[in-house]
């Protein structure tokens, strides 16, 4: 009688862990964008966003309906006390900052392709930063603060235009909502699916020994 060959046992002890991966230099996957990768397009797209306010605030200034003042020599008022250009220039910030947003996450997503958390919050943080340069932009360009001297310049019963305010400080948030919303829309239908993990093969199943 023989003793029966006992089989080699197997390379791995836990027959449903996931076989190793090969990471490339860096520990990045070289099948997908690693997380250097995702913090250089991240700062990337705060920078481009960011620039991107320049455009909303020179719009805002040219597109923003104005609030005509006039002096009598002694105070400056209102010409048309009953006018809502001062809430039209709040309702033009943020339909410009609307769509300034939307188009930065839709050429987001046509730069990277993908989603992810970093660039959701690149977005946000880039459209805040663009609407505070915006809104500074839009003042520093506009009509002077200088009401006063502005009426002495222009003279007694002379129109003039305010300052150009944005008094809904919420519009400063129009450009990160609607980026983060459109991008995470984006992802969710076209962003490419990671592929389904496969099974391991069950481990063998060894008969008893021949005698």
């Amino acid at each position: 009688m023989t003793a029966p060959l006992t089989p080699p046992p197997p390379p791995n002890d836990n027959p449903w862990q996931a076989p190793p991966t090969y990471e490339g230099p860096g520990g990045e996957d070289p099948d997908g964008p690693g997380p250097r990768q995702d913090l250089r397009d991240g700062i990337v797209v705060v920078a481009a966003v960011t620039l991107a306010g320049i455009a909303l605030g020179l719009l805002w200034l040219w597109l923003a309906p104005r609030v005509p003042l006039i002096s009598d020599g002694k105070a400056v008022f209102l010409k048309n006390s009953e006018g809502e250009a001062a809430v039209g220039a709040d309702g033009t910030f943020a339909l410009l900052a609307l769509g300034l947003g939307a188009l930065s996450a839709i050429g987001v997503f046509l730069f990277r392709r993908r989603g992810g958390i970093v660039l959701v919050f690149a977005l946000a943080l880039g459209g805040v930063l663009a609407s505070l340069l915006a809104w500074g932009v839009g003042v520093w360009f506009g009509p002077t603060d200088d009401v006063v001297a502005h009426a002495r310049a222009v003279g007694e019963g002379v129109t003039f235009d305010a300052p150009l305010k944005l008094n809904a400080k919420g519009a400063l948030l129009a450009w990160p909502v609607a980026a983060m919303l459109v991008q995470l829309i984006l992802t969710a239908l076209l962003a490419p699916r990671d592929p389904e993990p496969e099974l391991p093969p069950p481990p063998p199943q060894w008969g008893p020994a021949e005698q």
